[in-house]
């Protein structure tokens, strides 16, 4: 495995996560880390590695404004009875995933994006971006990766219901992990939803632990 304990995974995801959306630098705690974002549904998040019903109690009573989320790597129903009135589950059941890049990046040369097809790659600040467009310009699928050190998160992987089942997720995967490499990441991980866990263990990538998400107030929903 990339990393010896799920700790050392969670720091990763959460520097790497700020990174790629462009978020405050993580200030750690005993309990894990306090990120704040600066959007109007998403203020800020604390990201539990350790949480227990204490922990989780203890935050959510305390915190009252709307727009604060709350990250857990416990699941769903062991999440929600711990949370205060005001707060609510968000985003459903997740996983927090992890891979060698040195197994996932593709030693064969990259094959040609699909007939119909264009992918853009760009990088700026350590986060690079693909985007697949249909010949006329339309959004098929998109993903980032955002490379901190050794260690590289995989960030807003999605693909239009449209043109799903055409390979695409896994072409923009081999490219971001391929990116990451060559700027010297050897280790991944992600957040993932139960329809992305499927693409990402495709590909070589596998679960550590549960990641349950809550929001005081509405907030949309984001891994």
């Amino acid at each position: 495995m990339p990393f010896s304990h799920t700790a050392e995974a969670v720091r990763a995801w959460v520097h790497g996560w700020s990174a790629s959306r462009g978020a405050a630098e993580p200030v750690p705690s005993a309990w894990g880390f306090t990120v704040d974002v600066g959007l109007s549904g998403h203020v800020m998040r604390h990201v539990l590695h350790s949480a227990d019903e204490a922990v989780v109690r203890k935050i959510t009573e305390h915190v009252t404004a709307p727009g604060v989320w709350l990250k857990a790597f416990v699941p769903p129903e062991t999440l929600e009875p711990w949370l205060a009135p005001g707060w609510q589950l968000a985003g459903g059941a997740g996983y927090l995933m992890s891979a060698s890049l040195r197994v996932v990046t593709p030693t064969r040369v990259l094959g040609p994006v699909p007939e119909g097809y264009r992918m853009d790659v760009w990088t700026r600040d350590g986060v690079t971006r693909a985007l697949v467009r249909t010949a006329d310009g339309a959004f098929a699928a998109r993903g980032q990766i955002a490379v901190t050190g050794h260690t590289a998160v995989v960030d807003q992987v999605e693909t239009d219901p449209a043109h799903q089942r055409r390979g695409l997720g896994r072409m923009v995967m081999d490219r971001l992990s391929e990116a990451a490499t060559e700027q010297g990441a050897t280790a991944g991980v992600l957040g993932a939803t139960p329809e992305g866990r499927a693409l990402y263990e495709s590909t070589g990538w596998r679960v550590l632990a549960p990641l349950t998400g809550a929001v005081r107030g509405s907030g949309p929903v984001d891994t």
